[in-house]
């Protein structure tokens, strides 16, 4: 035995003689493991009347999710296992994702052990598989969830749209550093690639037994997903050897840049500068949200590394999505393009935003050659004491990003804009139903 193993070192104590005298040999209460116990749970009785799960699934219960479940082929009169229902998938990974679980196969886990999530699945078996696609596949509905909350705070007067605040923030990409090949070197792996997926498909085809076939074939399907994705990396990197060109052709400084690379592991990943002022592979998110409420009125994913030109499709989304664009909208000073002031300027938007400091020393508020009605406005907004004030709401925006961070939302355990989308949705509705029902109870 391993106890016995462990302990074998141990000098050997004298066994106690028990009394006669005294009543004979004390009796004990020794664990017995190897018996079965039967317990009875009441479900309703794990978790407490405010717990936070509670207020989430108060929020699914009134959803309608016709268009999931009129994907689910098993019917009254068709055959088929019964589907997980898709309003307990929905329910699960909001409460995960305020709960810091990324993971579908930690959340299976907890599903089995942890009594918030026994209390959501009441007896239904989750698998990690099933989770994991719907976490991913369903963006779409994440989209409309996110607009009918946000039109029903607004409704009730809880949140205010006139003031928005916008801010972008660096999330790791699920991919390394060292994935980033130049172009000689990815025509070299795509070659090598290739040769192997024809290699596989003739020996797949030529084999016929049953075990080592199943074997050769998913080696085939690892291969032809190596070729897949160095094909998108190839792609990827013709876009950013275009957009270097463009942006050289504007600047006119001559200045030789180095060669382009381009992920074999998540081609639409790239490297940026992050918040701890190092460089490595990440998308980055922008956030509009409203001032004070800290409530997110929409979100956008890019593989941009400057926030520069991110100010009017923020504002175009945010119209689409609201109907109007804000009164006022503050941005950090990264946001300063000439061309989004002056768009922002003509459809009534106050921007407010610090001008970046000129490497001349030049007074940035004093207006300038070239500067339009939009440019000169907000230079001289940005001036005045008013404006300062005012811009200093922005900083309470900051609190959504610190609170998915506490969340775990540092690293997307996914490849691709779309997919990293669709998370970044999941974190923006978590957070607008648990922050939407504190500012309902206050």
């Amino acid at each position: 035995m391993a106890g016995e193993e462990l302990f074998e070192e141990l000098p050997e104590q004298p066994k106690r003689q028990a009394d006669g005298g005294v009543g004979g040999a004390p009796r004990l209460r020794e664990p017995k493991r190897d018996q079965i116990e039967l317990r009875a749970v009441d479900i309703e009785s794990l978790i407490g009347e405010d717990h936070p799960v509670r207020v989430i699934w108060a929020y699914v219960e009134g959803l309608d999710l016709s268009e999931l479940e009129d994907r689910i082929k098993a019917r009254d009169d068709r055959p088929g296992h019964p589907a997980t229902s898709p309003r307990l998938l929905l329910a699960l990974w909001l409460f995960a994702t305020s709960d810091g679980v990324g993971s579908a196969r930690a959340l299976e886990r907890l599903c089995n052990s942890h009594d918030a999530y026994r209390w959501l699945c009441g007896g239904v078996s989750v698998n990690y598989h099933t989770l994991a696609d719907f976490r991913v596949g369903c963006a779409d509905l994440l989209d409309r969830l996110l607009a009918e909350h946000l039109a029903a705070l607004a409704k009730a007067g809880l949140v205010n749209l006139d003031t928005l605040a916008q801010d972008g923030v660096r999330i790791r990409a699920n991919a390394g550093a060292a994935s980033f090949r130049r172009e000689a070197t990815l025509d070299r792996h795509l070659l090598t690639a290739q040769a192997v997926v024809e290699e596989l498909k003739h020996e797949v085809e030529a084999r016929s037994d049953a075990s080592n076939q199943r074997i050769r074939a998913a080696k085939a399907r690892a291969a032809r997903e190596r070729c897949e994705r160095l094909k998108a990396a190839q792609t990827a990197l013709a876009e950013i050897k275009q957009q270097r060109k463009e942006r050289e052709d504007k600047r006119g400084n001559g200045k030789k840049l180095k060669e382009p690379r381009a992920s074999t592991t998540d081609a639409e990943a790239r490297v940026m500068k992050m918040a701890d002022g190092g460089f490595r592979p990440a998308y980055n998110v922008q956030v509009a949200s409203t001032v004070g409420e800290q409530i997110v009125v929409a979100v956008a994913v890019c593989n941009s590394g400057s926030d520069r030109g991110l100010m009017r499709p923020m504002l175009e989304r945010v119209r689409a999505r609201t109907g109007h664009c804000p009164g006022r909208h503050l941005a950090d000073g990264g946001f300063t393009s000439a061309a989004d002031l002056e768009w922002a300027h003509g459809e009534g938007v106050e921007v407010y935003c610090p001008p970046t400091q000129s490497k001349h020393g030049t007074d940035p508020y004093l207006p300038r050659r070239g500067d339009g009605e939009g440019v000169l406005a907000w230079r001289a907004r940005m001036a005045s004491e008013a404006g300062k004030a005012h811009y200093k709401l922005r900083s309470v925006c900051e609190c959504i990003h610190a609170r998915w961070r506490n969340w775990d939302l540092r690293q997307v355990p996914v490849r691709g804009i779309e997919k990293v989308t669709a998370i970044v949705l999941w974190f923006a509705l978590a957070n607008n139903v648990l922050q939407g029902h504190r500012l309902a109870i206050q």
